[in-house]
């Protein structure tokens, strides 16, 4: 077997609309399920969203409000997923603009070598990496770079 990409991710949520809100809304994300237009073809309260290279990236499986919150802390499971925004630090300052004029608080900002990153937390508590590929980061030829110390980004 070869993996030949990572395809979707799956996530609980409290509360499907406020979720499907934030990736909509505040990150941009399209909604693909339930449709806009009306119909929804889950039998049970969910929603999809596709960035147009595949069928979906993201599904949100509402699972209410008395759902455990994530533990603090080194913990198994998810730690964070990246979502890529752009090509450029002027896409990410924009984003940047964007999501602190919606109110979301950035929680850490850091110069991979490879990327540039934002850090943030959905309303359930995921973290997610909003990120830029740094062009002349040579990954491809040097592996190596991807395990570069991580410093402080300026933006």
């Amino acid at each position: 077997m070869e993996i030949k990409e990572l395809g979707h991710l799956v996530l609980y949520v409290r509360n499907v609309e406020r979720s499907a809100a934030f990736y909509r809304d505040v990150l941009g994300f399209r909604q693909i399920m339930p449709d806009p237009n009306g119909g929804n073809s889950f039998r049970f309260p969910a929603a999809a969203f596709s960035s147009g290279r595949t069928h979906h990236e993201l599904l949100l499986i509402e699972v209410g409000e008395r759902a455990a919150s994530l533990p603090p802390g080194r913990r198994l499971g998810l730690y964070h997923f990246g979502l890529k925004v752009g090509d450029t630090d002027d896409e990410l300052r924009a984003v940047l603009d964007q999501i602190t004029a919606a109110g979301v608080q950035i929680s850490g900002a850091s110069d991979h070598t490879v990327t540039h990153s934002l850090y943030i937390h959905d309303p359930d508590g995921n973290e997610i990496e909003l990120y830029v590929d740094v062009p002349e980061a040579d990954w491809r030829n040097d592996p190596s770079l991807f395990a570069a110390p991580i410093r402080p980004l300026r933006l």
